[in-house]
């Protein structure tokens, strides 16, 4: 059986107030106790000012959301590919002599780096230059290499 709220229930001061100050008055109330349980450091204060009779209170944005908003939107990493090659000892050893090279002249490179700037030397090549460097290189037996 429910009750309903009579006279008594309600405090005079309240009573004399209209429907909408009453209900803006525990919007408040009640934004305010939320805030303090969920995080006291970013508590709401009240403010001094009390809202107008046909005007709400407005939802506050968490202060996370401010700072997620405020960041601009950074570049995604693009995906690498993890691959391995089988290289002939006499041109591995000419990748270290190219670190090398590049140590003397005062640039540390790995040979990840090394790799990719030649296959960018390799995509801005022309045609004919291109198959000429391709018919360079002798193919190779896949896979790994037998053990000595």
């Amino acid at each position: 059986m429910t009750t309903l709220t009579t006279a008594k229930n309600v405090t005079p001061v309240a009573a004399k107030r209209p429907l909408v100050k009453r209900a803006a008055s525990l919007v408040t109330k009640v934004a305010e106790k939320t805030a303090t349980k969920t995080s006291k450091s970013t508590a709401v204060k009240p403010t001094a000012k009390k809202s107008s009779a046909t005007k709400l209170p407005v939802a506050r944005k968490s202060p996370a959301v401010k700072t997620a908003a405020a960041k601009p939107a950074k570049d995604k990493k693009p995906k690498l590919v993890r691959d391995s090659f089988t290289f002939p000892k006499a041109e591995y050893e000419v990748l270290e002599a190219m670190k090398q090279r590049a140590a003397k002249l005062k640039v540390m490179v790995k040979k990840t780096e090394l790799l990719r700037a030649g296959i960018k030397s390799l995509a801005a090549l022309g045609d004919a230059a291109f198959l000429s460097a391709i018919a360079a290189v002798p193919s190779l037996k896949t896979g790994r290499p037998a053990k000595a």
